[in-house]
């Protein structure tokens, strides 16, 4: 049993090395000669985008994030299933999400430039951070040369996609499991302040909390009243702001919103349980997000390096949707 945990924590640690060396080998100037107008390219196409639907900026941040959260920030997020196999865009947690049309628009343009070149991978974190900016969030820079997975499995998105409901003792888990700390979960966790979400993601918190007829006594009650007024019970299609006011725009709202209970998942709420996100939650509640902005645009940089391919692993797909 012994030699088997010693085997077992080899293993993981040799894969750590690979992922932190891969992680290493991108560059900023990755594309510098074999296309270096695709940074330019990505940002016209976003922005036309952006300006004919502001409310894509989210499932675009998110789809970044559920990409990098299985098998790593490799595409495999944009894959097709195909009839032998079910891929992660159709995996439970990534039902709601749209936009990949987006991304073959963007594909499709860099291609004309630079046909086989730039990495589907590359594409989504590229238009992740340009559709953030557009909406007045930060500027990141975007170290590039990721390579595309080939494989896309339904079945891996539920183990590795923390869900709404989550405690803070599974979030830090689960961010963990990605070398995320616990700073990077209370900060990503800002992605927030834009977006809107079904009621069936929080619905939950509304009626019978407990098993009796109550709601999430952690949820401001005033706020839970007006939720249940938008939210009818077993309510599938109904879209709430996860950050009313102001969810086309990308500031610290959202912090000033969790401090006063108003977080709309169970996982918002769950920053106030710990010291340290706590913490952060009411400083910048308190100083206007005095170094959020700044705190995101690291963390992003951070999370879009996990578990990468480069060099000669995977491919770069011709379309996104298609493994060549």
């Amino acid at each position: 049993m012994a030699s088997s945990t010693m085997l077992f924590s080899l293993t993981l640690l040799f894969l750590g090395i690979i992922a932190l060396s891969n992680a290493q080998s991108l560059s900023l100037k990755y594309y510098s000669k074999t296309c270096p107008k695709v940074e330019s390219i990505v940002k016209k196409e976003t922005n036309k985008i952006m300006v004919v639907a502001p409310t894509l900026a989210a499932p675009l941040l998110r789809m970044h994030f559920h990409d990098c959260f299985v098998r790593g920030c490799d595409g495999s997020m944009l894959i097709n299933s195909t009839t032998n196999s079910q891929a992660e865009k159709d995996g439970f947690p990534n039902l709601s999400l749209r936009g990949y049309g987006s991304i073959d628009r963007v594909k499709t343009a860099v291609e004309k430039e630079c046909p086989g070149v730039v990495s589907c991978a590359d594409i989504l974190a590229l238009v992740a951070r340009d559709a953030t900016l557009a909406l007045h969030g930060p500027f990141w820079p975007v170290p590039l040369g990721r390579r595309d997975g080939r494989v896309s499995l339904a079945n891996e998105t539920l183990a590795n996609l923390p869900p709404p409901f989550f405690n803070i003792t599974q979030l830090k888990a689960s961010f963990a499991s990605k070398n995320l700390t616990t700073k990077d979960l209370v900060v990503l966790s800002g992605s927030h302040t834009i977006g809107t979400s079904h009621c069936s993601s929080f619905s939950n918190r509304l009626y019978n909390f407990t098993g009796r007829g109550d709601s999430d006594p952690s949820l401001d009650p005033n706020y839970a009243a007006r939720l249940r007024s938008r939210c009818p019970p077993a309510d599938q299609t109904t879209l709430v702001e996860m950050d009313p006011g102001s969810f086309k725009t990308f500031d610290e709202d959202y912090y000033t919103l969790v401090a006063k209970r108003r977080g709309l998942f169970t996982s918002d709420s769950a920053l106030l349980a710990d010291s340290e996100t706590r913490e952060y939650v009411l400083r910048q509640a308190r100083t206007k997000g005095s170094t959020f902005l700044e705190d995101f645009a690291e963390s992003m940089v951070k999370m879009g390096k996990i578990g990468v391919l480069t060099g000669s692993q995977g491919e770069v797909r011709r379309r996104c949707a298609f493994v060549n």
